[in-house]
């Protein structure tokens, strides 16, 4: 009976002692791992820099604010290459190591990417630029080899101009959904950034972005914010316009006519524009986008009230008689708001007289539209 007891006592504190050893164990590791955590927190934080140049064992590299310096490279560093991005120490800029290159923008936040179902057939009025997009677009991105053997470079991209809402987007999407590309849309104001150089950043990026999804087509609404005639100017928000206009030609400058990505200019002042974007070898295939004739607009207002149920009495040539000179834009919306006359009275099919109202009311519209520009620009 003694001789269990004792045993009992041994075990317990055979017991008592392994437990202890073991919290002693994670105590040790943890205060380790605290040590380790105050060295880390006192250590100086390093600057990512661009490595632009390597002589011998030394370095030129471009700090953040736009600087450069001649600096040494650590024994330990991988091996660097001009053009990657490095970390520096920031008392002496020493380059420590080499990062993974990394974008400076959410790119998709800046661009609109879709797959367009735009077909051929929901473009009214515009056969002439529908035939010459298809040339300069379709055609090298479906058939590259035929290029080839015949032994011409077709052009890279294109411009489509003229006043708004005459279907210049329309023209864009239709061609990227009959090559199955990707379409990307981007303003040109949305392309020039506060800081010095982001712009220039951005623009790389998104043609980046475009090669990673090609084939696509890289659509630039508003061109004329980024491409304006270049000035002797002196702010540095008109030097950064000019710094990211001068990426953009870079760019288009990089690619290869037959490469699967293709870009599309978009603007209502082609007059403002400079001769750098659209002398050949760049936007060198000027498309104009006017407002449609009789038969246009017929075609036009054909397409848009191909879903609308209509009055036996409504005649379509009568309707196009009363919307001239307007755009495709405003012949759709003059078919919203006739749709929206016949809602009011509880009726599904649309009448001539609701036409009639539509139209009226669009350009009663426009007219004030046009009064507060003059109003706001003399």
């Amino acid at each position: 009976m003694a001789n269990s007891k004792i045993d009992d006592v041994v075990y317990s504190y055979a017991t008592d002692l392994s437990q202890l050893e073991e919290e002693n164990r994670v105590l040790k590791e943890t205060v380790e791992n605290l040590r380790e955590e105050i060295t880390k927190l006192k250590q100086a934080p390093l600057m990512v820099c661009e490595l632009k140049d390597i002589i011998g064992k030394n370095a030129i590299v471009k700090i953040p604010n736009g600087s450069s310096f001649f600096v040494n490279i650590s024994e330990d560093c991988e091996k660097i290459l001009p053009g990657d991005t490095v970390l520096a120490e920031q008392k002496n800029l020493n380059v420590i190591k080499k990062i993974p290159t990394h974008k400076t923008f959410d790119v998709e936040k800046f661009v609109i990417i879709d797959k367009p179902n735009v077909k051929w057939d929901m473009v009214g009025g515009l056969k002439r630029q529908v035939e010459e997009i298809k040339e300069v677009i379709e055609l090298p991105l479906k058939k590259p080899k035929l290029f080839k053997k015949v032994g011409i470079d077709p052009p890279k991209g294109i411009l489509l101009h003229g006043p708004p809402g005459t279907g210049k987007t329309l023209l864009a999407k239709a061609v990227a959904s009959s090559t199955k590309s990707t379409f990307i849309e981007i303003v040109g104001s949305e392309l020039v950034q506060k800081f010095i150089g982001e712009g220039a950043k951005l623009v790389k990026e998104v043609f980046d972005l475009a090669r990673e999804k090609a084939p696509s087509v890289v659509f630039i609404d508003e061109l004329d914010a980024l491409a304006a005639t270049r000035i002797d100017v002196g702010t540095s928000g008109e030097r950064e316009v000019q710094r990211t206009f001068m990426q953009l030609l870079a760019e288009i400058d990089g690619f290869k006519s037959l490469d699967n990505v293709k870009i599309i200019g978009c603007t209502n002042r082609r007059d403002i524009l400079d001769p750098a974007i659209l002398r050949p070898g760049r936007l060198d295939r000027h498309i104009k986008v006017d407002i449609p004739g009789d038969e246009g607009r017929q075609e036009i207002l054909r397409i848009h009230t191909k879903k609308m149920k209509l009055d036996s009495k409504c005649n379509l040539k009568k309707i196009v008689s009363e919307m001239k000179e307007f755009s495709g834009a405003e012949i759709h919306a003059a078919c919203t708001e006739a749709g929206y006359f016949a809602i009011r009275e509880n009726r599904t099919k649309v009448k001539k007289d609701d036409f009639t109202k539509a139209v009226k009311k669009v350009k009663e519209e426009e007219n004030l539209l046009g009064q507060d520009y003059l109003k706001m620009f003399g």
